[in-house]
């Protein structure tokens, strides 16, 4: 049968319904490399994220331990004007949760969190400036031994020649 210039119409069907069935599984194909480039920035951000809510300072030499020890006193008071502010927001809260309409829930809860956070802070400060006091300590006794030591006195010899650490090479 003759088509006089006109396209087979079962050509025409069949090549659209490779185009659509392509179609579909482009836009499949795409949808999850947007999902697969989510979920890759999620896990980075979550890995770059800072786990303890005590900040490291900065600006603060690491052996320094006189300065973290007053960086975490510090720290440690702000915290706890903090957790008094807190407490008395929820004693607010709690004594007229009426004033606060349907917030008068999630207002104390908010406060009662944000509590339990300020304390965590606290303690793991008073911890930090234990620790930093103790090294504090420490090194001021090592800068005390050390100037006591003779330093003309650099007799590097060993003892007892016997012993060789290297046997064999």
């Amino acid at each position: 049968m003759k088509n006089n210039g006109f396209p087979n119409i079962h050509e025409v069907l069949t090549e659209l319904r490779w185009y659509r069935s392509f179609y579909i599984w482009r836009v499949f194909i795409m949808k999850a490399l947007k999902l697969l480039i989510l979920l890759l920035a999620l896990t980075v951000l979550a890995a770059c994220a800072q786990m303890s809510p005590v900040t490291a300072p900065i600006g603060i030499v690491n052996n320094d331990h006189e300065a973290l020890v007053r960086h975490y006193e510090n720290l440690a008071e702000e915290a706890k004007i903090k957790l008094q502010e807190n407490k008395e927001i929820l004693e607010a809260y709690e004594a007229r949760s009426y004033y606060y309409g349907r917030q008068g829930l999630d207002l104390p809860s908010h406060a009662s969190a944000n509590i339990r956070a300020h304390e965590e802070t606290l303690s793991k400060s008073l911890k930090y400036v234990e620790f930093h006091r103790k090294m504090a300590m420490e090194q001021r006794n090592n800068r005390i031994n050390t100037a006591e030591i003779d330093p003309e006195d650099r007799d590097l010899t060993v003892e007892n020649d016997e012993y060789s650490g290297n046997t064999e090479l």
